[in-house]
């Protein structure tokens, strides 16, 4: 399924039914009087959050949603029916934007969430209303009330309780693939990721968190370069960033400083605090490092960074777990062992097994 985290509808709630103007006429009753009904109330538009979902693709194929109009009253004083509401379902973590793109109407961030987007007009009265001792038999009842409409923006954030950044090729989707059960594309060039994915890190019975990649930042992210800043969005929520950095490219000490920069920018641009999120950093690809250019590294690193990275490979396996379980400490704010005393390998998927 493709992937869509933006998209732009028209919705409008359906107009109240006529109410109707209608009198009484049977045999033998004279004097029968006005009994016409009210009209039925326009449908509402609503969206709700609802889990299974993990993409916008739906509202790329239809971006009009209409409610329909509530039935018209009907003599005998019978009352038009309410017409049924228009429910948008979207994945957990949608935000609803105005059309301007800045004022934010509602955050879907938990499942089962709804928020009435456009409300239907109600019905209106029929003549049986208007009667009374100055004016027994009225010849008017009222149309129903307009709905409302307005364009308005769809924009998914996931959901992920850590996100990985970094530059292109830093070996995001490899760390992803080699701690999770997913199944990221994997390749030797850059922007391999298009597109964010998410996997379930699995600790033990009671340790698992959700792991966000996205797509590389290049120097310029911010001004549009590359793929730009577009999937920032999706580890505004997270608890803690792992930047990852390839320790064999030519100058690991700068890379750092891009991405940190570039989070920076974006940070300033819509009003959020990544540059402040709880980091880890860790240099990656070691395997193919000696110890001598591993330990100057770690010292550079640490100098740029104010933090002692942590040193792993993705492709072996090696300081993936010790990483992984200081991103949990950091996210649930105590160890996993105060929790778990039980081998990783008794509980769920254990990426190690076969390492």
């Amino acid at each position: 399924m493709k992937f869509l985290d933006q998209a732009k509808i028209y919705i409008r709630s359906g107009n109240g039914g006529a109410g109707s103007v209608s009198f009484r006429r049977e045999k033998f009753i004279p004097n029968g009087g006005p009994d016409g009904g009210d009209g039925g109330k326009g449908g509402d538009v609503w969206v709700e959050a609802v889990e299974g979902l993990n993409t916008l693709i739906d509202y790329r194929y239809q971006q009009h949603f209409k409610a329909r109009t509530g039935e018209h009253g009907k003599g005998r004083q019978m009352h038009g029916a309410n017409a049924e509401d228009v429910i948008l379902r979207v994945p957990v973590g949608t935000e609803v934007l105005d059309e301007d793109e800045e004022d934010v109407i509602v955050d879907l961030d938990t499942a089962g969430k709804r928020f009435l987007l456009a409300k239907g007009g109600n019905g209106g009265w029929g003549n049986t209303r208007f009667k009374g001792p100055v004016n027994q038999a009225p010849t008017f009842a009222l149309p129903g009330q307009e709905g409302e409409e307005r364009w308005i923006w769809l924009r998914l954030k996931l959901i992920a309780d850590a996100g990985l950044v970094g530059l292109p090729n830093a070996g995001k989707s490899t760390f992803l693939a080699a701690s999770s059960a997913a199944k990221p594309k994997i390749a030797d060039y850059p922007f391999t990721t298009l597109t964010p994915n998410l996997g379930v890190i699995d600790l033990g019975p009671e340790q698992r968190f959700v792991l966000a990649d996205i797509p590389g930042l290049i120097e310029g992210a911010s001004e549009g370069l590359g793929l730009g800043t577009k999937f920032l969005g999706h580890v505004e929520r997270t608890k803690v960033l792992i930047h990852l950095i390839d320790g064999t490219q030519e100058n690991p000490v700068e890379a750092y400083k891009v991405i940190r920069h570039e989070l920076e920018a974006y940070g300033q641009e819509h009003g959020v605090d990544l540059a402040e999120r709880p980091e880890l950093v860790a240099i990656n690809k070691i395997d193919a490092l000696d110890a001598d250019t591993r330990k100057s590294l770690k010292q550079k690193i640490k100098r740029a960074s104010g933090q002692t990275p942590h040193m792993i490979s993705g492709v072996s396996g090696q300081g993936v777990r010790e990483l992984l379980f200081a991103a949990f400490e950091t996210i649930s704010g105590k160890s996993p062992h105060e929790e778990d005393d039980t081998p990783t390998s008794s509980g769920g998927y254990n990426p190690w097994d076969n390492a």
